[in-house]
């Protein structure tokens, strides 16, 4: 029975991983979210499916990581094939500020806003490998995946132009690194690392206001610069979470700290 751990399950494209992964019986979903009482579409999924175990724990505090760990190694013997690092934090309220768009008097605030991202983005996936880490070598897929962002590619945003969701962007090229650490760490061991990108992607909870769609645009402008045969249209996460697993099903150790997209390569979008 392959198993599972997927953070930052409770909606969105971890909600998508575990309604996609629990179709198969013989799957074990272990899916981790910070608060169990605000997950009520997570939950209503795992009393329809009983291979999903909705474990408790955030990312930022390895205590509580650890005891979740625990918990899974009970449930299985003390291994686990496959960990999905999904839970991620992007600041919608700043999202369109460069580095240099903070009011005059606001430089804390972009100390801020980039030190949250880092402790999410990068240290919470550090903490969440390692304490899943030893069972996940004791597994016997052993693969590790980091949800990133084409935000975090250099190249792409140069030549896209895109100068705006700098602390999160930043956070994702630090998380890319931080995968391929781990990859030279434990490539001779046959433990898979790898970031994958899921492309752009509508997790929006309601229906977008007419700022939030001005901005879209922006995005979407910027984007075609460097993707110029793209449709302008995000992809739905049924779709994005099928390509980004069929991508992790043919990742092999060859390819341990590679940093990919949805289809498999660099294209992003």
């Amino acid at each position: 029975m392959p198993s599972y751990l997927i953070t930052g399950a409770s909606r969105g494209i971890g909600l998508e991983f575990v309604r996609q992964l629990s179709k198969y019986p013989s799957n074990r979903v272990f899916a981790l979210v910070r608060n169990k009482h605000t997950a009520p579409q997570l939950l209503a999924l795992s009393t329809q499916h009983p291979n999903v175990r909705v474990l408790q724990a955030d990312v930022v505090d390895y205590a509580s990581l650890k005891a979740a760990a625990a918990e899974v190694a009970s449930a299985t013997g003390g291994t686990l094939d496959y960990l999905i690092n999904n839970a991620a934090l992007i600041d919608q309220e700043r999202h369109m500020l460069a580095l240099d768009g903070y009011p005059e008097g606001q430089e804390a605030l972009l100390e801020e806003d980039i030190h949250k991202h880092i402790q999410v983005n990068v240290i919470g996936v550090i903490h969440t490998i390692n304490a899943f880490l030893p069972l996940v070598r004791a597994g016997s897929t052993k693969k590790v995946i980091s949800i990133s962002s084409g935000l975090g590619d250099h190249a792409s945003t140069v030549v896209s132009g895109y100068a705006f969701s700098a602390p999160y962007s930043i956070s994702k090229a630090a998380l890319n690194l931080a995968v391929a650490k781990y990859a030279a760490q434990y490539k001779d061991e046959g433990v898979l690392f790898a970031a994958i990108s899921p492309g752009l992607v509508n997790t929006a909870q309601k229906p977008p206001s007419p700022e939030e769609l001005e901005v879209f645009a922006q995005m979407v402008e910027r984007f075609k610069v460097a993707a110029p045969g793209w449709d302008g249209r995000p992809l739905e996460p049924e779709q994005s979470v099928k390509m980004v697993l069929a991508v992790i099903d043919r990742l092999t150790i060859k390819d341990t700290g590679a940093f990919l997209s949805h289809h498999g390569n660099k294209e992003w979008l």
